[in-house]
């Protein structure tokens, strides 16, 4: 099952365990129970504190629980932790086996204080890159509270399950047996939605810092570039955001940012923040921002946050970003993760062996469309213009695949369900006749919006929702800097982002310094 060079790697972790745990399989007479036992054996071979135990009564065959020594399994997984969740199954067996794991001292007493019962499930796809974090915040609850429990499902496995839950999205977390939510997550955020006190202690926490001199708002490339620029002059910096990354946690290919000939997007959001941190400005992760009051008569511009703190800085740096532009067709929210998805890594192997639709041409819609093909039964790809955006070389590649079917000046009117997708509606554009496909998946892929909402009373907006900026990266209101997808400087791409991201930064010094 697994290789010489993995069993190295993990025998090293595993050297780490400090006390004696348990693997305790459930299992039938199946091809993915026979390959199970090979895993969970593997590991065990690797470690004397690991011992395999195959009487586990647990519901989902295959599975296996993960356990102090004499005590019940808190956490499981059902089916094989491999792909992006390996890193899940090495961490559940440090922790469980007493290695310290790596949150804040305050999180860790949170998470032990919690009362009352908590019973997670978490249905993933193995090639998803958000699920992960949803997973081990889950694992590390369940291995410092005896009242939580932690079932990690692999979707494509248990395709009855997905079905019976009406599962179309991963990360989809239920809690005692009812919804809880879907989407990347991480830990605070968890945290925020069980311990009902969280908001009101973080608010308090927030409002008593410093001002500061330059606060960044958003720690995508642009909002980390500014970031470090602004610290590097030795001035009290702060970054806000509601996580790390931003539009790059959702990019699983980058291969245009140079001097590195290729990574992945959660790769380099996970660099970002660990490059940010090494010069010391203060992050404060998952918040949102509800609006700014900028500076003025000698007054610091003030940062209101959702839960009610309020930051003050002399300058202020927007760097939001984007998020997925929505098609706004009748039926795309009702059927949002109910058969309309937006990442097609992660929710495509849900589709399996099903029909589904790309909208949009671009590099995103292309890319999509080929991806899925080797997962679903067929993909009809659909583009408002009569041609394909794409690059060449993408443009080739679906050409070759023989699930895939484009169609050209296609405008999309409607979303058709009823507890689920099951078609899609177009209208021609060169006949003005209207179509409609019978499937049961649709992954939009038509750009980008601005997340400017907040501060639309703030600072001058295109229609569009950009904020416009001059040649040094200054809004309409004084004080206040924009920097990367947000604003109107063309070209959206992460090294744009950072370049932009830098000027801002570079801009508000010499504001400060003027000022």
């Amino acid at each position: 099952m697994l290789d010489d060079n993995i069993k190295a790697q993990l025998q090293a972790y595993l050297g780490k365990i400090a006390q004696p745990i348990e693997l305790v399989a459930s299992l039938d007479d199946g091809e993915k129970s026979r390959e199970l036992r090979e895993l969970i054996h593997d590991i065990a071979a690797l470690s004397d504190k690991v011992r395999v135990r195959e009487d586990g009564q647990f519901a989902h065959r295959p599975s296996f629980g993960i356990a102090q020594a004499g005590e019940a399994p808190r956490i499981h997984f059902a089916g094989l932790p491999l792909g992006h969740e390996f890193t899940s199954l090495i961490l559940a067996l440090l922790q469980t086996g007493g290695h310290p794991p790596k949150a804040e001292p305050e999180i860790i007493e949170q998470i032990r204080a919690l009362e009352g019962e908590f019973r997670f499930e978490t249905y993933v796809s193995l090639s998803c890159h958000n699920c992960p974090d949803v997973v081990q915040a889950l694992n590390l609850m369940a291995v410092l509270n005896p009242g939580v429990s932690h079932v990690m499902i692999d979707g494509a496995l248990f395709q009855d399950e997905v079905e019976q839950r009406q599962i179309m999205a991963v990360p989809t977390v239920f809690l005692n047996g009812q919804p809880f939510d879907q989407g990347r997550m991480e830990l605070p955020e968890i945290l925020a939605r069980v311990d009902s006190g969280t908001a009101a202690r973080d608010a308090k926490k927030l409002s008593a810092k410093e001002p500061f001199d330059v606060l960044v708002i958003g720690a995508g490339p642009a909002g980390s570039a500014a970031a470090i620029y602004a610290a590097r002059k030795g001035i009290r910096t702060g970054i806000v955001a509601e996580r790390f990354g931003g539009q790059v946690l959702d990019t699983l290919a980058i291969e245009n940012f140079i001097s590195i000939k290729e990574t992945e997007g959660p790769k380099l959001a996970a660099a970002l923040e660990e490059h940010v941190r090494h010069y010391g400005v203060d992050v404060m992760g998952f918040q949102k921002v509800a609006s700014i009051q900028p500076a003025g008569a000698g007054k610091l511009a003030e940062v209101r946050l959702e839960n009610g703190g309020i930051l003050r800085a002399k300058a202020v740096i927007l760097a939001t970003g984007a998020r997925w532009r929505e098609m706004n067709v009748p039926g795309e929210k009702e059927f949002r993760a109910k058969g309309v998805a937006y990442c097609p890594h992660c929710d495509g192997p849900l589709f399996k062996g099903k029909r589904v639709a790309v909208v949009g041409g671009g590099n995103s819609g292309v890319e999509a469309a080929i991806d899925l093909a080797g997962v679903v039964a067929h993909v009809t790809l659909l583009e408002f213009g009569d041609q394909l955006r794409a690059d060449a070389v993408l443009q080739s590649k679906l050409a070759s695949l023989p699930n895939v079917k484009v169609i050209r000046q296609a405008q999309t009117t409607e979303v058709t369900g009823s507890d689920k997708v099951d078609g899609i509606v177009y209208t021609d554009r060169a006949t003005g006749e209207s179509h409609r496909i019978d499937l049961e998946g649709i992954f939009v892929q038509i750009g980008l919006l601005p997340n400017t909402d907040f501060v639309k009373e703030t600072v001058a907006r295109t229609k569009p929702g950009e904020i416009v900026i001059d040649v040094r990266c200054q809004t309409s209101a004084p004080g206040i800097f924009a920097a990367g997808d947000c604003t109107t400087v063309p070209y959206k791409q992460i090294i744009v982002a950072m370049g932009e991201g830098a000027k801002a930064s570079l801009s508000a010094f010499d504001y400060l310094i003027r000022a």
